[in-house]
């Protein structure tokens, strides 16, 4: 995907080692949920210590926004760090110009990206560590990304294709936007009144995520390449539960969907470009 280069005026970005200091700024925002993260079965992580960390975080505490010139730095870090940040670029002008045309643009509010640079970290959601993989804490709305998690998923998907990257960046941001849009919290709440359907509705909220990680693509359909699709379909199949845990777990307690499922939905959100198609035909899965 021929994304353009990244522009730090128009981008939140540190690293959770500078958390405190010059690179550890962020923008506090609404709890309530725990989206669960996109690398959790592939690391093991158990998502209901997650919630339970979530359910006890505050908020987190007063840090400092970092400077452009040290965001120019952490962008231009490494290679994967570029991308990311040439991603998040992107995902903040597509979404604020979608919500611009809905008519709620005073509503808009870009994320926070987090380098993971140390093993252990703070978040407004709990302690996070980097083999918890990519992940997105609605308590501070900041998504936290160890690069490394990038070759994990080049092993498990079989390509290196930048499109497989850009999916996991755009699938954490989607969590930001259903933060922002208030359906985190609504699906957070019908998971307390009914527990016994939490991990169904767990597969729907992140099958939405999948599907609006695909607007995004859709919606820069010019600057998709051949074969972008194709890795995008592959590592979703590769991170779909089925595949993730190879049988042991049955698909009742499933959290994140089949691998048929997770390339439906970035397929339906790729192919239409189009948000109230994801709320339409996943929302309404129960």
């Amino acid at each position: 995907m021929r994304l353009n280069p990244f522009d730090t005026s128009k981008i939140n970005v540190g690293t959770t080692g500078g958390r405190g200091g010059g690179l550890g700024g962020g923008k506090l925002g609404c709890g309530g949920l725990v989206v669960v993260l996109i690398g959790a079965l592939v690391f093991g992580v158990d998502p209901t210590q997650m919630i339970g960390s979530l359910e006890g975080a505050q908020g987190g505490s007063g840090q400092t926004v970092s400077s452009s010139e040290d965001e120019q730095a952490i962008c231009t870090s490494n290679a994967y760090a570029q991308e990311s940040c040439n991603a998040l670029t992107s995902l903040n002008e597509t979404w604020a110009a979608r919500f611009q045309e809905a008519g709620i643009g005073n509503q808009f509010r870009d994320p926070r990206l987090e380098f993971a640079d140390a093993q252990s970290f703070d978040t407004g959601c709990g302690p996070g560590s980097v083999g918890m993989g990519p992940f997105y804490c609605p308590a501070d709305e900041t998504m936290y990304i160890d690069v490394e998690f990038y070759n994990q998923l080049a092993r498990m998907s079989g390509n290196r294709g930048d499109f497989a990257r850009y999916y996991v960046v755009a699938h954490e941001y989607a969590h930001h936007i259903q933060t922002v849009t208030g359906i985190s919290g609504q699906i957070r709440s019908a998971q307390q009144q009914n527990p016994r359907q939490a991990n169904q509705l767990s597969v729907m909220m992140e099958l939405h995520a999948d599907c609006y990680a695909g607007v995004w693509a859709g919606r820069n359909r010019n600057l998709i390449d051949p074969g972008d699709l194709e890795e995008g379909m592959e590592a979703a199949a590769a991170i779909g539960d089925d595949n993730l845990t190879g049988g042991r777990v049955s698909a009742e307690n499933f959290t994140h969907g089949t691998s048929q499922q997770r390339m439906a939905a970035l397929r339906l959100g790729m192919q239409t470009g189009d948000d109230d198609r994801c709320d339409s035909e996943i929302l309404q899965m129960r």
